[in-house]
C-alpha cells in the first residue's frame, strides 16, 4: 500500500523515513540534513562502521566511522595511481621505462602500465622531423665576414641514447651545429659561400654534424641541412658591394683578354705552322733536286765515257740555253768564214717594240721571244761546231 493512501501511513512518515510535519494539511519538502545523515549511515554500514548498541540516544557514530573514511581514501588513492600508471603509446611514439633509475625497457605503441614511483617513463615522438635554425656571423677562409643562416632537420632514432646518454641532447645538437658550421665556413672562400658553393657546404656540415652526434651518442639523426643565402653584415654592405663590382670588372676584363687571345693565338699558330710547312717543302724540294742532280750526274758520267765530245758539246749547249733564257740580249761570235766578228742582237728593244704594237697576254711575248732567241743561238753554235769539225 502506498505511503500516502488512506490508512497506509498511520505513523505519518514521509518517504525518507522521517515524520511529517503537520502544518494543517500542507505537505513540506524532505529534510536535506536528515537525508545526508541517512546516506552517511548507509556508507558506514557498508564499510563496517554501523552504530553500536551501547551508543547514546544522540545517534553519534562509534569508532567504526573512522575506518570507513580510511577505506574511502584508500580507494581514491588506488584509483588515482591506476589512472597515472596506465598510459597509451601512439604509433609515432616510443617510451623508455626506468626502474629504480636504471634502464628497464623500451615500449612500443599500445596500452601499457608502469609502477610509479619505482618506475619512470619518458615518452617521445620518434618519427616526427624537428627543425633547428641558426644564423650568425662567420669568418671565411679569405678573412671576410658573412652572415650565414642555417636550418637543420633531425629526428630521434634511438630513444634510449636520447634519454640516458646526454642530459640535454637538443642543446648539444645546437652546439655541434655551430661548431660544424664555423669549421666549414672557415675553410671556404667567400665567393663559394655566397654563390654556388652552398650545396657543397650543406653536405659537409651534415656529415661533420652527424659525426659529432654519433660521438656523443645522442640518438639523433640529421636528415637535412639547408644553407640559405648568405650575405655580408649590414655595416659593411656598401663596401662589400664595391668589392663585388670590382671583381665583376676584373672578370669582364679577363674575359675580353681571353677573347682577344683566342682570336690572335690561333692565327699566329696558323702562320707559324704555314712557315714550318713551307720550310719543310723547301727542304724536301732542295733535297730531291740535289738527289736528282746527283743521279743525273752519275748517268751523265757514264754517257760521257761513251762519247766525250758529243757529251761535252751537249753540256755546252744546255748551259748556254739556260743562261740566255734569262736575258734579253744575245751575243753571237764567229761565222762561216772563220771571222770572229761580234754580232749584237738588241732583243730587249725588239721585245719592247713588239709590246708597243700589240699587247699580248702577260708573260707570253717575253717567254716566247726568249725561247726563240735561245733556240737560234743554240742552232748557230751547233752549226759553227760542225764547221770546225769539217775543217
Amino acid at each position: 500500500m502506498a505511503w500516502n493512501e488512506p490508512g497506509g501511513n498511520s505513523n505519518n512518515q514521509d518517504p525518507w523515513g522521517g515524520k511529517r510535519r503537520n502544518n494543517g494539511d500542507r505537505k513540506g519538502p524532505p529534510d536535506l540534513d536528515e537525508a545526508f545523515r541517512k546516506l552517511q549511515e548507509s556508507l558506514n554500514g557498508l564499510f563496517g562502521g554501523g552504530k553500536k548498541r551501547g551508543d547514546d540516544g544522540g545517534g553519534r557514530p562509534g569508532k567504526g566511522g573512522g575506518f570507513g573514511l580510511l577505506g574511502i581514501g584508500l580507494v581514491v588513492l588506488a584509483a588515482v595511481w591506476l589512472y597515472s600508471a596506465v598510459y597509451v603509446v601512439d604509433e609515432q611514439e616510443q617510451a623508455v621505462v626506468l626502474r629504480f633509475g636504471k634502464y628497464y625497457e623500451t615500449v612500443g605503441p599500445g596500452l601499457n602500465i608502469y609502477f610509479p614511483p619505482i618506475d619512470q617513463k619518458y615518452l617521445e615522438n620518434v618519427t616526427r622531423e624537428r627543425a633547428y635554425s641558426k644564423q650568425g656571423q662567420m669568418l671565411t677562409e679569405d678573412e671576410n665576414i658573412v652572415e650565414v643562416p642555417l636550418t637543420v632537420q633531425y629526428k630521434i632514432t634511438n630513444l634510449q641514447d636520447f634519454v640516458l646518454n646526454v642530459d640535454q641532447p637538443e642543446v648539444s645538437l645546437q652546439h655541434a651545429t655551430e661548431s660544424a658550421l664555423r669549421h666549414v665556413v672557415g675553410s671556404t672562400a667567400m665567393d663559394q659561400v655566397l654563390t654556388e658553393g652552398r650545396e657543397l657546404m650543406a653536405s659537409e656540415i651534415k656529415e661533420r654534424l652527424q659525426r659529432f652526434l654519433d660521438t656523443y651518442r645522442t640518438g639523433i639523426t640529421v636528415t637535412q641541412v639547408n644553407v640559405q643565402s648568405a650575405a655580408a653584415p649590414r655595416e659593411v654592405q656598401e663596401a662589400f658591394d664595391d668589392v663585388i663590382r670590382a671583381r665583376e670588372d676584373e672578370q669582364r676584363s679577363r674575359n675580353q683578354a681571353e677573347t682577344y687571345a683566342n682570336g690572335v693565338v690561333p692565327e699566329a699558330r696558323g702562320q707559324a705552322q704555314r712557315i714550318i710547312e713551307d720550310a719543310n717543302g723547301y727542304r724536301d724540294e732542295v733535297v730531291s733536286r740535289a738527289k736528282g742532280e746527283a743521279d743525273r750526274f752519275t748517268k751523265l758520267v757514264a754517257e760521257y765515257r761513251k762519247a766525250p765530245e758529243v757529251t761535252r758539246q751537249r753540256l755546252y749547249l744546255d748551259t748556254m740555253q739556260e743562261v740566255f733564257s734569262n736575258t734579253s740580249k744575245v751575243l753571237v761570235t764567229g761565222n762561216k768564214n772563220g771571222q770572229s766578228n761580234l754580232l749584237y742582237l738588241p732583243l730587249d728593244k725588239m721585245v719592247e717594240g713588239g709590246r708597243n704594237t700589240a699587247t699580248p697576254p702577260v708573260g707570253s711575248t717575253s717567254a716566247a721571244s726568249n725561247e726563240a732567241n735561245a733556240r737560234a743561238a743554240a742552232d748557230l753554235q751547233q752549226q759553227q761546231a760542225r764547221t770546225r769539225e769539217s775543217r
